[in-house]
């Protein structure tokens, strides 16, 4: 849903965007990192002040662009206007999905939970990542609520807010700039299903020793009560089924005057107010995780711009050119910048590769970026680099917190339900770099 004028982010500013301007990003990530493991006295002044230090950094980079960078002020608008979109999905996904209650079993097998996350996955594809993400991490919490630790928010965010959506141009942000570009909407089902199929089997594999672990670790009386037969699901606010569809619809309209972003906030509207309280009550809803969302991601969005100007400046002297490179190259990016950008970006470098090699093919596409799109499609060697940019969006948004936008999301809501959650450093240093990333880059090595 995001602007297609983002690839404008460096490519219209004059000059060369200065390396040291990326540090009031690189503060920003190290501040979200360091100070909840501080200790309490600092980490209460952090609590309090930390949408201060966001915005506070995030308009000290826009002041340099607006007053040193030309064509800055452009630059500027683009990055309010992708925030603005960005913040009115989350924003509104989590408001309707605050209006859904599924009654589950509360004492879940690792079978059942296997099971759940599986449907998550291919549900991601439908409503998309923060769809899903909003809609089943209350009812994930609940059904595991005996047991429940760390390790069930980290998997959910792995395989529900981020690898599960990387079929359709709906699952993730960056795969519907891939649509807008000229990939077909059915075009990754059909090239990336064996490698999603393989990433998300040994995810749940991995997920699997874990939660065999702590479920046999229970004493037997509880273990006794959490093999008992279900007894189904009760759904309760079925009318957010509709405005949830709206919100999603809403991903097609034309992106003029913010008519998306109007229909999205209407729909959260509408459903605030129908949502009975008791559903709200159930789901024990309160609007602090997007108030932390929004005015962290305000500051990220506002601190990224010259990492990512810097970045479509300088990409080709990477050195990047092969599949498994893209893949990597855009994973690692993706991991702490917001993936839709970083997919924009790497694509026009992968565009740029296939032009600059065989200049003469592509010479009746210039400048046409659909068309140069859709001739690398169909030229194996460069659909696979189209696939690399795409999984390696996708997949990799996993690695940190900031990695996508669901992932914060549903850490501050597991953090509200009181699920104790790893750290920035503990979940990178515990799970992710031991865990997700062999699985992802064995997955680049077998596949690109």
């Amino acid at each position: 849903m995001y602007a297609p004028a983002l690839l404008a982010t460096a490519a219209g500013v004059g000059g060369n965007i200065p390396l040291w301007l990326v540090a009031p990003f690189a503060l920003l990530l190290l501040l979200i990192a360091v100070m909840p493991l501080t200790p309490h006295g600092v980490k209460q002044y952090w609590d309090r002040y930390y949408a201060h230090t966001a915005v506070g950094l995030g308009l000290a980079v826009i002041a340099f662009y607006l007053a040193k960078i030309g064509g800055g002020g452009g630059v500027v608008g683009h990055t309010l206007g992708e925030y603005f979109s960005f913040i009115c999905l989350i924003g509104s996904l989590f408001v309707v999905a605050g209006g859904i209650h599924l009654k589950v079993r509360d004492e879940a097998t690792p079978l059942a939970n296997i099971t759940f996350l599986a449907i998550g996955a291919v549900i991601a594809n439908i409503i998309g990542t923060t769809g899903a993400s909003m809609v089943l991490i209350r009812p994930w919490i609940r059904m595991n609520k005996i047991r429940v630790s760390a390790y069930h928010v980290v998997f959910f965010i792995f395989v529900v807010s981020n690898v599960g959506g990387a079929l359709t141009p709906i699952g993730d942000p960056p795969l519907f700039l891939g649509y807008l570009r000229g990939v077909p909407f059915f075009w990754l089902i059909q090239s990336v299903v064996v490698q999603w199929l393989f990433t998300l089997a040994l995810i749940l594999a991995a997920f699997y020793v874990f939660d065999r672990r702590s479920y046999l670790r229970t004493p037997a009386k509880i273990r006794a009560e959490i093999d008992q037969p279900s007894e189904g699901i009760r759904f309760d606010g079925k009318i957010n089924l509709l405005f949830l569809a709206v919100i999603i619809g809403s991903v097609f309209l034309p992106d003029r005057f913010f008519v998306r972003e109007l229909v999205m906030l209407a729909a959260a509207a509408a459903s605030y107010k129908l949502t009975p309280p008791t559903v709200h009550a159930e789901n024990q809803f309160s609007f602090g995780p997007i108030k932390e969302v929004a005015f962290l991601f305000a500051g990220i969005f506002a601190t990224m711009m010259p990492a990512l100007g810097y970045i479509d400046q300088h990409g080709e002297e990477f050195g990047v050119k092969k599949p498994v490179q893209y893949y990597l190259a855009s994973g690692s990016l993706s991991s702490v910048l917001d993936n839709a950008p970083t997919y924009a970006t790497f694509l026009r470098l992968a565009e740029a590769t296939a032009q600059s090699e065989h200049p003469a093919e592509f010479a009746s596409a210039k400048g046409d970026e659909i068309a140069i799109v859709q001739k690398m499609l169909v030229k194996p060697d460069y659909a696979k680099l189209v696939i690399a940019v795409s999984l390696g969006s996708v997949f990799f948004g996993a690695m940190t917190y900031i990695g996508n936008g669901p992932n914060f999301m549903v850490k501050s809501i597991a953090d509200s339900s009181g699920v104790k959650t790893p750290s920035f450093f503990g979940y990178v240093f515990k799970y992710s770099l031991p865990i997700l990333f062999p699985i992802l880059a064995l997955g680049g090595w077998l596949f690109l």
